[in-house]
């Protein structure tokens, strides 16, 4: 099992219901940017460490660049949050979230469209491939 995978599996549920006090507070129709401010808020004000926009690291074959590919938050460290506000979340989203999340060792995330009229239509929980398997 992923060493962070129990610390991520423990604050989701908490996540997903700021999410939701976010959702109820600005409804639908807004732009990602004004959703993952105030969630990035939200999560902040109920203690949580949220990093935001920040560069990936990318290795490849011993070889290691920082590159300008900026996740939406990523919280204690060990959740990452993908915020959309889309008619219609694609797989392409949710593979671009298990990228972001494979590049940062990550093993859970959240893909979270705004675009929605309950929240609970717009999650997706994303788990990274054997992320939650016993060893």
């Amino acid at each position: 099992m992923h060493r962070l995978y129990e610390q991520a599996a423990g604050i989701t549920h908490d996540v997903i219901g700021a999410a939701i006090e976010v959702h109820k507070d600005k409804g639908p129709g807004l732009l990602e940017s004004v959703y993952e401010w105030c969630l990035g808020k939200e999560l902040g004000l109920r203690g949580y460490d949220v990093r935001s926009q920040e560069s990936v690291l990318i290795r490849y074959k011993g070889f290691e660049r920082e590159d300008s590919l900026k996740f939406d938050l990523l919280v204690n460290s060990c959740l990452l949050v993908e915020v959309k506000a889309v008619e219609t979340v694609h797989p392409i989203h949710k593979a671009q979230a298990l990228s972001y999340m494979k590049l940062l060792d990550i093993p859970l995330g959240l893909l979270i469209n705004f675009n929605v009229e309950r929240l609970t239509e717009g999650v997706s929980r994303l788990i990274l491939p054997g992320a939650n398997v016993a060893t």
